[in-house]
Parts: C-alpha cells; structure tokens; sequence
C-alpha cells in the first residue's frame, strides 16, 4: 500500500522547499514528485535529540517515545548510564528491551562512566569487558560521554581501554568537559572524543570546535545554554547540533527538540540551518538511520503549519504515523519492574552534626545550571549541634547509600530557599542514592524514610502533608503513563515551592547536588567532594 502526503518539502541537505508530494511504500520514500501549486503545510525532517538521558524524563523509552514524537521528534541519542548505575549492563538492556517495543528510532550508546567515579557508591558498575560486549551490539552506537577527563589525559589504563575499544568498532566517542582549556582540552580531544554539550560559555565553545570538536548546544530541565550558544548555529553550523540532556516530564510534555528550533527561528536565525543542526547533522556525524527526505530514504519526517509557528500537525517514523494534532498514537503498556534498594529505614539521630569552633564549607546552588559554588560560612549551632539556617538560607544537606546500610554524608547548602520540611529524592545523578535537604533532622528524616518504603521517588514533607512520586523502576523511572507521571510532577515541584524553593527546578537542582564530576563543591554519599581539584574535603574549615 502507498501513502501520499503533501505539503511544501524542506531539504536541509541542498537548502531549498519545494512543493511536493511524498510516496511512502513499505517504510521508505519511494518518490518525490515536485508540483507547481503550493500548500499551506511544510514537511520538515524529524527532530533527534543528539544527547539525552531518557530516565531523566522518569518514563521508561517506550513511554517517552509516546510524548516526544507529540513534539516532532523521532529519534533519539541515549545515553542510559543513569540506569546503568544502578542496575549495571542489566539496566542497559532493561532500555533496550522497553524500546524495541515501539516505533521510534532510539540509538544507545555504551556508558563509559559507571559508576562517574570513584568518589561515590553506585549499585553496580561497567568495566572494560562490558564495553566491549556493548560496543559488539550493533543497537549500541557510540561510546557514550567520557566524563572521566582527567582519567583520558593522564592515561588511565581502564579509560584508554574503554576509547580504544570504540576505535576498533569505529563508533563515535562522546565527551563530557565542562570548562576543559588549552592543552587538556586538545589533549582530551586528540584520543578521539568527538563532542560536547557542557559549554557554559560561548568562549569555551569557541575555542572547542577549534580544536575539532562538535558542539551540543543544549536546552533541558536543569541546564539552559541556548542563549548563549546560538551565534554558534549560525557562525559554524557544520559543528552543531541541539540536544536536551535531562528533561524532566513537566517539561518534557511541553516540549521538547522543538521548543529550540522554534526559538532559534524566532531569534532570526536561518530556518535551514536550525533544521540542520536539529536533524543532519546528527545524523551524520552518528550514522542514524534516520530520514533526510530523500528518494529511499526512510520516512521519518514531519508536518508543521510553517516554519515560524512551527505547529506539529503530524509525526511519521518509518512511515508510520506516530502523532497527530498533540496526541500520541503510539501504544502504551505495562513496563516490567527491576530495582536495586536494599537499606533500612532510618533516624533521626543518623542526621545530627555534632559543633565544634570552626566555620563551614557550603554549596551554593544556582539556579538553572549544574555547576555550583563555594562559600565558607558561619553555623547556626543550637545545643551544640548545626541546624539549618532558614534565616541565611544555609540548609542540611545529606546523601544516604541506598545500596548498604552506612552513615548518611552531611553538609549544607544555599540558595534553595526552604523555610519548611524536606525534599527528597532517589534520581541523585549519577549514582542514584538518597540525596534529601530540609529545615530540620526530624523533617529530613521523614523524607528519606518515605523514599525507603517506597523504594525510589521523590518526596516533599511538610505543610502537615507528605507526597510523593513513586519510581519504583530502578528507583529513577515510572511505571506509569508519560501525561499521570507529568501531573503527579507539577504536584511534587510546587509542594516544594510551597515549602519556600525559589528555584525553577528545585528536584533537578537537588539531583545533581551529588554529581561530583562537575564543578565546584558537591556531595556524595562519602563526603564533600571538592570537583576542581577532585579530593574529599572537610565540613569544617
């Protein structure tokens, strides 16, 4: 059977639109026929994510292939280290299985970091064996972001192994570099890594396509960069493309690939070269197998009202019509359930810090990015211990093994403005333990007990209510649909902005706060982690 669909047909490759209609026979374009009459629609090429973490969406592939092709995406470049950290090579497969269950286009790639490093306990990790048995895998595309960087340019013999090994099967090696200069850089770049997508600055971007290395400009829940980055898109569009990293499904079900493009056209910036870097260039530098709107190509594209409003009227993957006016005509099913939470509840005492005559190193969060600062401080000390400071909005802040029973880490932290109760959560990137903030031992208690019976979610307390989103797939992933998972999120971020959180995304904030490969000062579940100059350092200073 033959499908026609009309409308005025994008070709990013040789820039220009002609009036068309498309045949599709058998998933593929099989003829283009150029007409004289113009249409009111456009047919533009799929969106693909160049870098995303599915789990951070908290729906499991199949789920977030359903309200992301709403959005005219069609594929995806994954990287599942989020589950791999919890669940090992098991985890990896886990998304493979979900995602073969529904027509879009995920392309995976092998998690090279896991655990991230060495200063925090993960539920499991992936050596040089599991790579290769990965990389073998032809669903497996590249090797996913090395954000090991001081391990690649001081030779780290497992890191080096893992590179090489993406080399021998010639499969792309993604980077993760955030504020890399100079000789490291180039150094970092010359073993083979082929990009980014943690510039902070245009400089910093600048100077990395330099030296060879494409750029991710990204758009996402707890990280927004386009701003900065977009003379990129018109200055060097060979060395860009767009990507969102983590979005969570408040926002996710806004939008997604989309919401930049559309942006990028607003701001006066070439529709072609948008399209470019939001389809070809992906394509390209991956080798997906993903349509560009070419005779025998398959028939991944989309149709939009024009390219200013950029309406999504209709999604086709493979020929097969995935979406139409905002609603999915993907199929849902029940996932099956895998997890890795083995502690005991805990208390109260477990959260007490003990005062002694010296100031305090404090994180200081900043809203809408992943990096933090560092500040020294003075304690509230009540009946020799340290409280949280609601006043100076100098909070507690603990990271809880979730893996063995140990003593919780403890530090404190400013800028996420709670004035009651706790917030908690089991999405802690990357090792995925309890990461838990609030006014009072007794409240962050109570959150991180929540979390613990139910294994994995997050959780807000207080206002004489607790609430939570259960995650019960590795602790970091829902078991339900993409628009209840949606609803039960707005529901648990504005509870913790009723708690008194000033920030856009006080749980994506909160959940990188344990990342310690990112500058400057983080928490993991063994200690202050000082990410500059990678070494543990005290509370008290």
């Amino acid at each position: 059977m033959i499908t026609e669909v009309k409308g005025n047909i994008v070709d990013v490759q040789n820039q220009n639109i002609n009036s068309g209609i498309i045949k599709i026979e058998k998933g593929k374009i099989i003829d283009i026929n150029i007409v004289e009459n113009e249409f009111e629609n456009y047919i533009i090429p799929g969106f693909i994510d160049a870098h995303v973490h599915i789990e951070s969406s908290m729906l499991t592939p199949s789920e977030f292939a359903r309200v992301a092709s709403i959005h005219g995406t069609v594929a995806v470049v994954t990287d599942p280290h989020e589950i791999a950290n919890v669940l090992g090579i098991k985890g990896v497969y886990y998304m493979l299985n979900n995602a073969s269950k529904v027509p879009f286009k995920f392309y995976f790639g092998a998690p090279s970091c896991v655990p991230a490093s060495p200063f925090e306990t993960s539920g499991a990790a992936i050596n040089f064996k599991d790579i290769d048995l990965l990389l073998k895998n032809e669903n497996i595309k590249f090797l996913a972001e090395m954000m090991n960087y001081p391990g690649v340019v001081n030779n780290d013999k497992e890191v080096i192994a893992k590179i090489n090994l993406a080399k021998k099967y010639s499969k792309p090696i993604d980077g993760h570099a955030p504020g890399l200069s100079g000789k490291t850089l180039d150094k970092y770049i010359k073993c083979g890594i082929s990009t980014d997508h943690e510039c902070f600055s245009i400089e910093e971007a600048r100077e990395k396509i330099k030296f060879g290395m494409k750029i991710l400009i990204r758009e996402g829940t707890g990280a927004r960069n386009f701003d900065e980055l977009q003379p990129l898109i018109e200055e060097n569009i060979d060395s860009c493309m767009l990507c969102s990293d983590d979005k969570h499904p408040n926002d996710l079900i806004k939008g997604h690939i989309n919401l930049i493009v559309k942006k990028a056209i607003k701001n006066g910036i070439d529709p072609i070269k948008v399209l470019r870097a939001a389809s070809l260039n992906p394509i390209v530098h991956y080798n997906l197998d993903v349509g560009l709107l070419r005779i025998d190509d398959p028939a991944d594209f989309i149709v939009v009202d024009d390219l200013k409003k950029l309406n999504i009227l209709k999604t086709y993957i493979n020929g097969i019509q995935v979406s139409r006016n905002n609603t999915s005509l993907i199929s849902s099913f029940k996932p099956e359930i895998k997890n890795n939470f083995n502690i005991v509840l805990k208390k109260k005492s477990d959260f007490i810090v003990k005062s002694i005559d010296k100031k305090i190193n404090v994180i200081v969060a900043i809203d809408g990015q992943l990096i933090t600062e560092k500040v020294i401080e003075k304690p509230l000390i009540s009946n020799e211990k340290i409280i949280s400071d609601t006043d100076g909005d100098i909070l507690k802040i603990s990271v809880i093994n979730r893996y063995e029973n140990t003593k919780p880490s403890i530090g404190f932290i400013k800028n996420f403005g709670l004035k009651k109760g706790a917030i908690a959560s089991s999405v802690a990137h990357d090792s995925h333990n309890i990461i838990v903030l609030g006014v009072s031992d007794e409240n962050i208690c109570k959150a991180v007990n929540l979390l613990i019976e139910n294994k994995g979610g997050l959780c807000a307390v207080g206002n004489g209510r607790k609430i939570i989103l259960p995650l019960p797939i590795a602790g970091i992933i829902s078991d339900k649909k993409f628009d209840w998972v949606a609803k039960k999120y707005e529901e648990i971020d504005e509870a913790a902005k009723q708690l008194g959180s000033n920030l856009q995304a006080p749980f994506m904030t909160l959940s990188f706060m344990a990342l310690p490969v990112i500058p400057k000062l983080k928490i993991t579940d063994k200690g202050l982690f000082d990410s500059e100059n990678f070494k543990f350092i005290s509370l008290f200073t």
